[in-house]
């Protein structure tokens, strides 16, 4: 009996790593959760990893006053309390369990919010007025957060990005807050400068990684070849190909997509930046790319340029250069905290320092979790050591002094995210880094990103589903205001006539 059910999960398990669309891979993992019994542990709201009773109770105290329809009652119940980890709703241990997503207690609570904020936002202002609602949904929004997804550098194998990208966007599910350093810096402009659509179009035609383009000839010639099929001008033409030449600010009013980029100081005298509307608006995102992709010794350092008040190029801190973003911070968490409220992560991980030195939730690799952990503090330790050694006897070794200072920034940066989607390692090379990568070999790096999003999914929907609700209530409230001052507006003008 139990041989026959595990040759049935294993065959499931094999469907669910063959299957085309993601549809399908929902179909055969809720097939092995019938089997292996987790369908009834997501019915079951019993568990010690949250506290269902305080979810139960809240729940039905929300459901209540929305059915009986009394706004203020409904009001007072949500300001009890939005946030995503309400009773440890939001404990990771929840979702692994089952393949396909978690308690439905949770799943009903996250839902019954959604349509108690959707029930608020279309009273009429006798109910509640306009001002006071539109007051509560700020204050939800700033308590609540948002999500954010973080694209790591790694050089070839950032055409794992391009299926995290297709996986997210076709299921609705794109963060509007995205951030890329080095080869992720290339997919966070190009997610920058389209909408969903227009992304999942791209994908569909494979333009970025098939060599039946231009954009995928010149992108398999950069980042997949040894160091001689590496020079800033074939870098510099698919950037140019890929990210029309405008400014974060530009790019933000044109997709509502909150983009940045991480850049390194090519000067140890200088801090790193974050790039984007808030920090940079003028700053051209062709040039941050650039930088952010300069990685030491490949390419040469970068001079950023920005549009003037004159509408003109110029150079942007004269006298500044930059390099790889990688270096000092591949995983910005810190600053999109600051700048855009976000607390909760989504991390694309390919960068091979993380992979090989550090551990994490759902990782696929061939290190031992001890391993990595002592190759890491060791790492760091060796890494701070020698920059204090530095510091007494090498102070006119300035390239050693550099290398030195990359080294502990690189070792030394949290690799980490609340929600984490990797390569799978047990059946990837790492020597495809250094070596000439073919169409098919960059399909099914794609491929694995994609495939790799499909677990993460549900977790995705459930953890975001208020942040977005929120989100587009305070877009719809912005679109109402300015219909509302171009109403007034015109208005005025024909009194005055």
């Amino acid at each position: 009996m139990f041989n026959a059910k595990s040759k049935k999960l294993k065959e499931i398990e094999r469907q669910m790593g063959e299957v085309d669309t993601y549809e399908q891979w929902v179909t055969a993992a809720k097939h092995h959760d019938a089997v292996t019994g987790a369908d009834e542990w997501r019915r079951d709201e019993k568990d010690d990893h949250f506290d269902h009773i305080q979810i139960r109770r809240r729940l039905d105290a929300l459901r209540k006053q929305r059915q009986k329809e009394n706004p203020r009652g409904l009001l007072f119940a949500l300001n009890e309390g939005i946030h995503g980890n309400m009773g440890g709703m939001g404990n990771p241990e929840l979702y692994k369990q089952a393949k396909f997503g978690t308690k439905l207690l949770v799943e009903q609570y996250v839902d019954e919010i959604v349509d108690s904020l959707e029930f608020l936002a279309g009273l009429d202002d006798k109910d509640i007025s306009r001002e006071e609602r539109l007051d509560f949904f700020e204050r939800a929004s700033h308590c609540y957060g948002r999500s954010a997804l973080m694209l790591s550098g790694g050089g070839a194998l950032g055409t794992f990005h391009i299926g995290v990208l297709k996986a997210l966007a076709g299921e609705k599910l794109l963060p509007n807050v995205i951030s890329g350093a080095s080869a992720g810096a290339i997919i966070t402009g190009v997610a920058g400068v389209n909408t969903d659509e227009q992304l999942l179009e791209m994908s569909h035609q494979d333009a970025l990684i098939t060599e039946k383009t231009e954009e995928g000839k010149m992108l398999k010639k950069l980042l997949i070849g040894g160091r001689e099929n590496i020079n800033e001008d074939n870098l510099e033409i698919l950037v140019k190909r890929l990210v029309p030449d405008l400014t974060f600010q530009e790019a933000l009013e044109l997709t509502g997509r909150h983009i940045s980029i991480s850049i390194a100081a090519a000067d140890t005298h200088q801090s790193s930046r974050l790039l984007n509307a808030i920090t940079s608006p003028n700053v051209y995102i062709r040039k941050a790319i650039m930088a952010s992709c300069a990685v030491p010794g490949v390419f040469p350092s970068v001079e950023l340029e920005a549009k003037n008040e004159n509408g003109e190029r110029q150079v942007y801190l004269p006298g500044l250069r930059w390099i790889d973003g990688s270096i000092s911070d591949d995983l910005p968490a810190k600053r999109l905290a600051r700048l855009y409220g976000v607390n909760h992560y989504i991390a694309s991980l390919i960068n091979p320092v993380v992979l090989y030195t550090r551990g994490g939730e759902g990782e696929h690799t061939k290190v031992p979790h001890f391993i990595r952990e002592l190759i890491h503090h060791g790492a760091v330790g060796f890494a701070k050591a020698s920059r204090v050694m530095t510091q007494s006897y090498t102070k006119d070794w300035k390239r050693f002094n550099l290398t030195l200072d990359v080294v502990n920034s690189i070792f030394s940066q949290e690799y980490t995210a609340d929600i984490n989607i990797y390569p799978d390692f047990h059946n990837f090379d790492l020597r495809y880094i250094l070596t000439h990568l073919n169409e098919k070999e960059l399909m099914s790096l794609e491929r694995q990103g994609e495939v790799a999003t499909w677990p993460q999914i549900e977790r995705i929907r459930v953890s975001g589903k208020i942040s977005r609700t929120l989100d587009k209530i305070l877009e719809r409230y912005d679109d109402e205001q300015l219909r509302h001052a171009a109403k007034k507006k015109k208005k005025t003008k024909a009194v005055s006539k």
